[in-house]
């Protein structure tokens, strides 16, 4: 993976540190071109990934770069899914049979032959699989090297002790999209004896990782032990513990860290890019 990688929290008005900031954000980013000109800049300093949710505003981002593929040569998106919101209005507007209905596409009759076979039996692993496929559409013909699976989901499944759930999903993404399966958390060290005890072996998981210890369930402590001692690729999220820390003070704690493949910030700015590229690159090489 890249060692650098362009999250999307500042672009739909996700602010761990204030409702103010969010309402600004939610100003700036109304349009797509707003969203455009702040990966360019981000391709400009050398970033060649986006890590994104499946946000209906996505698909009109991955329709400009489908349209201008020179400008993004080498250019690679990990989709992290199910965009959480976005179904839960939908269930509240249309119920759970219309919400398929509304992102399922094509013939929903013999879609809905999987579909109704996972409602009837109660299989999760199937219904799943039916919304992973309908949120991958946005980005076809784009590279999406790593498929993010989001903590709301992980989180629940991990609660409630149904592990095979992730094998079923390890397998899935990696033979119907020839990707790698990541998984985001708000307890990495549950997580990664959970997929270890199902066979999972040195998984992809992004996490919290901050000095202040901020969204790190079972405490700071817990989490070095395991970057340093266990085998897994790990990618620092919140690394600056929704504004608590400074950005030198922030990327020099993950220093420490050698096994982190992967730094996930969100930035608005060219000047803000560049400062956290190059502090990451500094510590983490």
């Amino acid at each position: 993976m890249e060692k650098v990688l362009l999250g999307d929290n500042q672009f739909f008005a996700v602010s761990h540190l204030s409702d103010e900031r969010s309402r600004a954000q939610s100003v700036r980013f109304k349009d797509n071109e707003a969203i455009i000109r702040v990966i360019d800049q981000a391709v400009e300093l050398g970033i060649k990934t986006f890590m994104c949710t499946t946000h209906d505003r996505i698909a009109g981002i991955c329709d400009h770069i489908r349209k201008n593929p020179d400008r993004y040569k080498g250019f690679k998106i990990y989709p992290c899914m199910p965009y959480a919101h976005k179904y839960a209005n939908a269930v509240t507007e249309l119920g759970i049979i219309g919400t398929i209905k509304q992102y399922v596409p094509g013939n929903i009759f013999s879609t809905f032959t999987k579909g109704g076979v996972a409602y009837l039996s109660k299989d999760f692993i199937k219904l799943i699989e039916i919304f992973i496929d309908a949120e991958m559409k946005m980005f076809k013909g784009i590279d999406t090297p790593v498929i993010f699976i989001q903590n709301v989901i992980v989180d629940l499944v991990l609660g409630l002790r149904m592990w095979d759930i992730f094998a079923e999903y390890d397998k899935y993404i990696r033979k119907k999209y020839k990707a790698e399966p990541g998984y985001i958390t708000m307890n990495m060290p549950a997580l990664l004896d959970a997929l270890n005890s199902v066979g999972i072996e040195n998984p992809i998981i992004c996490s919290s990782v901050n000095k202040a210890g901020f969204r790190m369930s079972g405490g700071k402590m817990v989490y070095e032990k395991y970057l340093r001692e266990k085998q897994f690729r790990p990618v620092a999220m919140q690394v600056l513990a929704a504004g608590a820390l400074k950005p030198k003070e922030a990327i020099e704690y993950l220093g420490n860290f050698p096994k982190i493949e992967s730094v996930l910030f969100g930035a608005s700015t060219k000047a803000h890019i560049k400062e956290t590229k190059e502090l990451i690159e500094s510590y983490l090489g």
